[in-house]
């Protein structure tokens, strides 16, 4: 079974990390939430709370099969901040291993340098500072091993795209036919 770890931190746009997490469970996918705060309770950028199913450092990132940052503010400067999970998208990116980012996240890949020769898309305010070949307003793209999406209204285009890249398009599709898509 494939696996997916979903980081979360105080800030996070609740429907991007969540609708991941949601349909990737509906494909099959062990998906989990991991906390990069001090504790397990995190509250989402609109007052959504929500309890992560691990602390970051009860979990090896490297087990899973795919990285995924949600969006919103200021839970990107909170996941920007995470040392260790800097590290864990390095190392994935040096492997050529599937890593995801949604609205505002994508700038953390960008600034890792994950972006670099690739066509990615990011929410409107954070395109300009985008350090990669190609800027695009397409709700997801993936390019290589690596996915970005535009914000919560691509949040289901961008979960379905991953459920293609892990378990493939047919999955995908039946899952996008499931929740009248």
């Amino acid at each position: 079974m494939k696996k997916v770890y979903v980081f979360l931190a105080d800030g996070f746009e609740e429907i991007e990390g969540l609708t991941a997490v949601d349909i990737l469970r509906r494909a099959g996918v062990e998906t989990i939430t991991v906390s990069v705060m001090e504790e397990k309770k995190i509250n989402g950028s609109h007052g959504i709370l929500v309890e992560a199913d691990e602390m970051f450092q009860d979990v090896d990132p490297a087990t899973a099969d795919m990285l995924v940052l949600p969006g919103g503010m200021p839970g990107t400067l909170h996941l920007k901040a995470h040392e260790g999970l800097r590290e864990q998208l390095l190392s994935f990116d040096r492997q050529g291993r599937p890593v995801a980012a949604i609205c505002a996240a994508p700038s953390i890949l960008s600034e890792l340098g994950i972006l670099k020769g690739r066509k990615a898309c990011a929410y409107p305010s954070f395109e300009e500072g985008l350090e990669c070949a190609e800027v695009v307003q397409e709700p997801v793209v993936t390019d290589g091993h690596v996915t970005t999406g535009r914000g919560m209204g691509a949040a289901i285009p961008f979960a379905l795209r991953l459920t293609e890249v892990l378990v493939g398009a047919e999955k995908a599709e039946e899952i996008r036919k499931s929740i009248v898509y």
